[in-house]
């Protein structure tokens, strides 16, 4: 899988100083020398343009000469040559195929189909996958395999249909592979495949509860409207009963000053009390 490590044994326990280990990668027609290891000093070529692919991925050991390819992608598929020399020649070849890491399934509702001789509603369903390579996407139902698909190296998206029943109990599940691993998503029919007439009643509840929320909130609406007259009434009233009253008294004292008849004057003085409320 990509972002493995691989490591290629030499299948030699202890290499002596004279020993030659020559490692050489092959891609199509192209071969090309990727490490070596002679008279105990070990080279790796992987800053070259024609190995410019395993920059910072490769590792010799120095005991055996084993060579390691860290963080692995696509580009480093191909086929790998090891040449032993010490006192007589060995060859060992090594091929390798990158697999990349799998998506996640994904399962769709694309049309549903109503029979209405056999009062059966089935949905049609496709489980599809992105950009994959190398890989086969199928229909399980339980264990049982329904229908697949399968692609080679191109990078592609590939999809795979599948009709049921709504009522179904059965298990199905939507399995994508390769040689290595495999992703699986399992198909809930409930959610999916609901009927027509379920799908009516769920919606025919959400709208009595619509209503019921919207009759809730003019309720208050009115009560609120009601209590805001009754407040301004009361109000009103009350200041219509406040009244000003001004009261004029008059208080009496004796001038000394007596009259040319012999009586005595009178005066009487103004006392005003303003605005009282009742």
């Amino acid at each position: 899988m990509e972002g493995d490590s691989v490591t290629l044994n030499t299948d030699v326990s202890d290499l002596q100083r004279d020993d030659l280990i020559l490692w050489s990668f092959r891609l199509n027609s192209s071969e090309t020398r990727i490490a070596e290891i002679y008279k105990q000093i070990v080279s790796v070529y992987d800053n070259e343009e024609n190995t410019e692919r395993f920059r910072d991925r490769l590792k010799i050991d120095e005991q055996t000469g084993s060579l390691t390819i860290t963080n692995i992608n696509k580009l480093h598929s191909g086929l790998y040559k090891l040449q032993i020399i010490r006192g007589e020649i060995k060859h060992k070849s090594f091929s390798i195929d990158v697999y990349g890491i799998l998506p996640i399934p994904v399962i769709i509702k694309y049309s549903s189909q109503n029979v209405s001789s056999s009062s059966v509603s089935r949905c049609s369903l496709l489980c599809s996958v992105m950009n994959v390579s190398a890989v086969t996407l199928s229909w399980y139902k339980g264990n049982i395999l329904l229908s697949s698909i399968s692609v080679s190296d191109l990078s592609i998206s590939l999809s795979l249909p599948l009709e049921v029943e709504y009522q179904e109990n059965n298990i199905y599940s939507c399995v994508i592979n390769n040689p290595i691993t495999n992703q699986t998503t399992h198909l809930d029919i409930t959610q999916l495949c609901q009927s027509n007439s379920e799908s009516n009643q769920t919606s025919l509840l959400l709208v009595v509860f619509l209503l019921v929320l919207l009759l809730l909130v003019i309720s208050a609406v009115v009560v609120m409207i009601c209590q805001r007259r009754n407040y301004t009434q009361v109000k009103q009233e009350a200041q219509s009963n406040e009244e000003e009253v001004d009261y004029t008294a008059f208080t009496k004292h004796r001038d000394q000053d007596t009259g040319a008849n012999g009586h005595d004057w009178m005066v009487y003085s103004e006392v005003v009390f303003e605005k009282m409320i009742v």
